[in-house]
């Protein structure tokens, strides 16, 4: 529950978003609206010396939202294009988990008080909610693999607006909603159902990451028996929403006491991200060629983490069905291996 000076700062930082998301827009400021949101809230943050807490509610529906714009550009394409994405969804999966380990290892032999499964499991970029949970069966230290994960996807989420703000999205960055089908009351309503209890189904079926996989998957089923004029593409208002929502929890986290809780591994921490986000951003040339797409949808595409964001930008920049299928395939495969993923680290770690 917001206490009074809380409502406060969203009395402040709710109309300075809109009012940057509006300008930045009038530019044409690619991800204009979770730049703002973003922008308002980090500094709003950064300010008071304390966190800008969200909504649940709101930050759920909007994760549902998002949820539902990756799955539209998937509905309509053959199953065998989709399977195309195969391999190089596993290649990306394989030079993640391959610079994560390694950045585990260093990390650890770096710093003493670091186990080398802390240090492998805080480096592995995809399933963050999953890592910590492994780390307490191995006995590692979940905190700061918590910490650090949390870490890794506060500076993916923040970077990615400003690096793929330097390349041409393939859509032109209008952030079109549809393909020109029309919608109707009832659907909408649906829409609305979906985004608001999609992520429930989601957690019924085990799903990984059920707030995006449930409303994706049920957007997917829905839109196939849905007649051709409609679509499940949600609104503009229910897209700038989905995005604030998506800013204010990224710009809402850089507090102060937030950044101070790594300063002792931050200088390694930060190195590794560095890394890793340099590594996947070379993944992402050889992409371009292997898959015929943009430059903007290979780097989403290869993103290490922040899978709600990318989701959002790809949908801004109307990038196409290869950024949602090859993180979905990555992701897929970062949590199917999980069940293995202990016995791994005591096969690398074994004698050392």
């Amino acid at each position: 529950m917001f206490n009074r000076t809380v409502a406060l700062r969203w009395m402040i930082v709710a109309p300075l978003s809109l009012l940057l998301g509006w300008l930045f827009t009038w530019w044409q400021v690619p991800a204009s609206w979770i730049l703002a949101a973003i922008v308002a809230a980090g500094a709003c943050a950064l300010i008071t010396g304390d966190e800008l807490p969200v909504s649940e509610d709101f930050y759920g529906f909007g994760r549902g939202v998002i949820g539902i714009l990756a799955a539209v550009p998937l509905v309509g394409v053959p199953f065998a294009a989709l399977a195309g994405y195969l391999l190089p969804g596993l290649a990306v999966a394989v030079v993640t988990l391959g610079v994560g380990v390694v950045g585990g290892l260093l990390l650890a032999r770096s710093q003493a008080r670091i186990s080398r499964e802390t240090g492998i499991l805080s480096m592995l970029a995809g399933g963050a909610s999953v890592m910590p949970v492994l780390a307490r069966e191995l006995g590692a230290d979940f905190r700061f693999v918590s910490l650090t994960q949390y870490l890794r996807l506060l500076a993916v989420s923040v970077s990615l607006p400003l690096i793929t703000a330097l390349f041409p999205p393939p859509g032109g960055g209008t952030g079109s909603t549809g393909d020109g089908t029309s919608q109707v009351w009832w659907v909408l309503l649906i829409i609305v159902a979906v985004a608001l209890f999609g992520a429930r189904l989601g957690r019924l079926l085990h799903l990984p990451v059920p707030s995006v996989l449930g409303p994706l998957l049920i957007t997917v089923v829905i839109s196939l028996l849905l007649p051709d004029h409609l679509s499940m593409a949600p609104p503009e208002i229910f897209r700038v929403l989905a995005f604030l929502s998506i800013g204010w929890m990224c710009g809402g986290a850089l507090s102060i006491p937030a950044l101070k809780a790594f300063s002792r591994q931050l200088p390694a921490t930060v190195t590794f991200i560095v890394v890793i986000i340099g590594a996947c951003a070379l993944t992402a040339v050889p992409l371009t060629h292997w898959l015929n797409i943009t430059y903007f949808e290979a780097y989403l595409a290869t993103s290490p983490g922040a899978l709600e964001t990318v989701l959002a930008l790809s949908s801004e920049g109307g990038a196409g069905p290869a950024v949602v299928a090859l993180q979905l395939i990555r992701l897929l495969s970062v949590l199917l291996l999980a069940g293995w993923l202990p016995q791994l680290i005591r096969l690398i770690t074994r004698g050392r």
